[in-house]
């Protein structure tokens, strides 16, 4: 009896695995190899297109596994591997690769310490019917950022929605928010745009951003900013980035709560006075 009690639920467990794998769940949310030449061959269509001098453009599954990479003609052959690294990352931690690269820039050099990472602009999540389920990286095209164009287009053939930022929804509680906030620090940068929790105790520099709109809302305290003018010895400090001591002319406003202020870019800005705190949200979108 317990021999033919076993036998039965062998029978009925395989029939629920074989039902489970034809279901249209399973069929629609793993990426398939149908689904990597797909997004390859539109990667491959926009370097063409944009006529990039090579590139090697890897697909990876959920997990990080690979499932095709393919090598344009002129491409050296570390490209390969750069480029499955960029995938995997991106799938494995469902954010483009950007992201890591700009944090590590920014400081936190510690995150080169994780194990099988890749933080190299031109990795990006693929999404199918609202889920991440894998990534797709490129490497050695014209540059980091068209490394990232390519990725983008291929992502992009299988998503059906313009790209991969629209894989999930990002959401801080006020917890979060008020404690980034209470130090001063970026919620998020994406491809596309940045969101800042800023804080300021003091003047800043002048700046100005070649890419980034900087949309401003003023949560608390008050603070005298300038606009337009000139920098005074300006110097480059990050990519699309210049700062200088001083803005030469332009028009000062003082700033309070509830007021908005809508920067666009190349226009030299600068914080001469604030209040201790002066706390404001910042919405960046990039036109580069």
């Amino acid at each position: 009896m317990n021999h033919l009690k076993s036998v039965v639920l062998t029978v009925l467990m395989s029939a629920a695995l074989a039902a489970a794998a034809q279901s249209p769940a399973a069929q629609t949310n793993a990426l398939t190899l149908a689904d990597a030449k797909k997004v390859i061959a539109a990667a491959v269509a926009e370097a063409r297109r944009v006529n990039a001098p090579g590139g090697a453009i890897a697909v990876v599954d959920e997990g990080g596994h690979l499932l095709a990479v393919e090598c344009l003609d002129d491409t050296f052959a570390a490209g390969a591997n750069i480029s499955i690294g960029k995938a995997r990352t991106a799938a494995l931690f469902k954010k483009p690769t950007k992201v890591f690269e700009d944090l590590i820039n920014k400081g936190r050099t510690t995150m080169v310490t994780l194990p099988d990472f890749t933080p190299l602009q031109g990795g990006v999540p693929i999404a199918k019917n609202g889920r991440v389920v894998g990534g797709i990286g490129v490497s050695v095209a014209a540059s980091a950022p068209q490394d990232e164009q390519l990725a983008i287009a291929g992502a992009a053939a299988l998503n059906g929605d313009g790209g991969p930022a629209s894989a999930s929804v990002t959401y801080f509680d006020r917890t979060r928010t008020a404690s980034t906030f209470a130090k001063g620090a970026p919620l998020l940068e994406v491809d596309g745009y940045k969101v800042h929790a800023s804080r300021r105790e003091k003047p800043g520099e002048g700046e100005v951003h070649l890419y980034e709109t900087d949309v401003i809302y003023v949560l608390e305290g008050t603070a005298t900013f300038v606009t337009g003018g000139a920098l005074v010895d300006p110097r480059t400090t990050a990519e699309g980035e210049i700062r200088g001591p001083s803005i030469k002319g332009g028009e000062s406003r003082r700033l309070a709560k509830g007021d908005v202020i809508v920067v666009p870019p190349n226009t030299p800005h600068q914080f001469t006075e604030v209040t201790n705190p002066f706390l404001y949200f910042v919405v960046k979108p990039i036109s580069h």
